[in-house]
């Protein structure tokens, strides 16, 4: 028996381009709550000279955000709604019903563990499905903390918190005359990239954000790209059941007035101006190495060379996959280029 088999037009990932004012508060708040990699921020340094302007309350809920990650589930939120203002985001975490929150709020782990994450969502009061839910993020940074937090308070008070937090952070930032830049050039950021090729969907994504890779993952029909200034220079990944959001750093154009130097310069020069630093850059050029071999080779511990090889991680000029680290020739190269550029030098 023959077979006609009428061709289908072959199914590609919806790409989109996403900034509000929500999603840099957010981000904001989750930056600065990251202790661990907060130093290699570019917002660091002005973060610490802004802290005496903010409100006791504002330091209060920031030390809770730190201590129970909820930052990740107020960006899952916020991938649910699309809320354009602070006001609207705070009506929907009132408005929404307490099932629909843990709906969203309980992170996707895997497509054979998600009957137990809708088994949990349908038994929300029940503390032990939240329990036996987080062993699937055991060993997980923050995650499976996040998910037993969930079971553990009530959804009220974790509306509280994130209600305090959006508000007070957001009264704080835009007291400073730089929040306007910042939404213009986000605002700018979104408006270039409102005409994407569909038929490209991974090459969008790269050109976009700047260099990110994508692998095409299963089930998941949408990419999310939320430009960012606070979370700079890292971009941030987070999965849902069909959608994987990729926060990059925004266009460094959009916020770099004439002659001044690029915080691409400026991290870079930090990164290279410290002795062991060059010494780690000149290893991995030769070859990469994981945490362990180069723990051994330098006899320093784990801790100290997680530190710096995090300030030359977010120069972009080492990457690490799978616990083993190289260096990216062609972004040092590149740089030296920059800097020549900058001073007026041929290169």
């Amino acid at each position: 028996m023959n077979y006609l088999l009428a061709s289908q037009p072959a199914e590609t990932v919806n790409v989109t381009v996403e900034s509000s004012q929500v999603w840099e508060v957010l981000l904001g708040i989750s930056g600065y709550t990251y202790a661990q990699l907060r130093h290699t921020f570019e917002l660091d340094e002005q973060w610490k000279t802004w802290k005496n302007t903010m409100s006791p309350e504002l330091l209060l809920a920031l030390k809770e955000i730190h201590e129970t990650n909820l930052w990740y589930g107020m960006l899952l939120l916020q991938n649910h709604w699309s809320a354009i203002s602070i006001q609207d985001f705070l009506n929907a975490l009132d408005q929404e019903s307490h099932q629909t929150l843990y709906e969203v709020l309980l992170p996707y782990h895997n497509q054979k563990t998600e009957g137990d994450r809708k088994d949990t969502v349908l038994n929300y009061t029940d503390k032990a499905c939240f329990t036996r839910y987080a062993e699937f993020f055991k060993g997980h940074d923050y995650l499976e903390g996040y998910v037993r937090l969930l079971g553990e308070w009530a959804i009220e008070d974790i509306l509280s918190l994130m209600k305090t937090v959006t508000k007070e952070w957001h009264d704080f930032i835009r007291t400073h005359p730089v929040w306007e830049k910042w939404m213009q050039a986000l605002r700018f950021e979104e408006k270039e990239n409102q005409r994407l090729n569909r038929e490209q969907p991974v090459d969008e994504i790269q050109r976009v954000t700047g260099g990110a890779e994508y692998l095409p993952e299963p089930s998941v029909w949408h990419v999310k790209l939320v430009p960012h200034v606070s979370y700079r220079p890292w971009v941030l990944s987070l999965r849902t059941v069909d959608t994987k959001l990729l926060f990059y750093p925004v266009n460094e154009e959009y916020l770099t007035e004439s002659g001044q130097p690029s915080s691409v310069l400026i991290r870079g020069h930090k990164a290279l101006g410290d002795e062991l630093r060059l010494k780690l850059l000149l290893t991995l050029v030769k070859g990469q190495l994981s945490l362990q071999e180069l723990s051994g080779q330098f006899q320093i511990s784990k801790t100290t060379l997680h530190h710096q090889l995090s300030i030359l991680k977010s120069a972009a000029f080492v990457s690490v996959e799978k616990g083993v680290y190289r260096a990216n020739t062609d972004t040092i190269q590149r740089f030296s280029g920059k800097l020549n550029e900058y001073l007026g030098l041929k290169g």
